[in-house]
């Protein structure tokens, strides 16, 4: 079933009252022909939005639009049928350097977490992926004597530090492999 099949050929009041109750009843008593009756009037909501931003996906004419049911259920559906797009300049606060160009898309819920944007601006994800190595630094130094010593002195020394950073360019030249897992 593609994502709006079932809501072909509906438009939204016939739509809503065969497929869902609805929350909000508002009812009148009029009378009609001597008698008095209740006449409930539809509550019918519908929320016009561009949820696309700046989306590279062609977007119909507004009167060839099908009302599209949102839920929790098939959110993440939508979002990547739509697939929104923003795209602006920002000030780069990183390194005071001009601007830096965001492009972010969203395809699921998770994309808008900010480890997920940060992932997509490139100094954003260097920073992240750091961020992370040395994490992981930190639980491998966990427990072993005398190695957070050790590094909080190269990190005090320049000098050794330089010398450290020059023997590992050295060794990246040479092949070896200087990652540590």
């Amino acid at each position: 079933m593609s994502h709006n099949s079932s809501y072909k050929g509906h438009k939204g009041q016939k739509f809503i009252a065969q497929n869902r109750a609805p929350r909000v009843q508002i009812e009148y008593d009029v009378e009609m022909y001597g008698s008095e009756t209740k006449v409930e009037l539809p509550f019918v909501m519908g929320v016009m939005s561009d949820l696309a931003g700046k989306s590279n996906v062609p977007v119909a004419d507004l009167n060839e639009r099908e009302f599209l049911e949102i839920n929790v259920d098939n959110f993440d559906d939508r979002l990547k049928a739509i697939k929104p797009r923003v795209a602006y300049h920002v000030e780069n606060t990183l390194t005071n350097d001009g601007q830096l160009n965001v492009e972010l898309e969203f395809e699921k819920m998770e994309d808008f977490s900010p480890a997920n944007i940060a992932q997509q601006v490139e100094p954003l994800k260097e920073l992240l992926e750091a961020r992370k190595q040395l994490s992981n630094l930190l639980s491998y130094m966990d427990g072993k004597a005398g190695a957070e010593e050790l590094i909080a002195k190269a990190l005090g020394d320049s000098e050794l530090l330089k010398s450290l950073a020059a023997g590992a360019k050295t060794n990246d030249r040479d092949g070896n492999d200087t990652k540590t897992e």
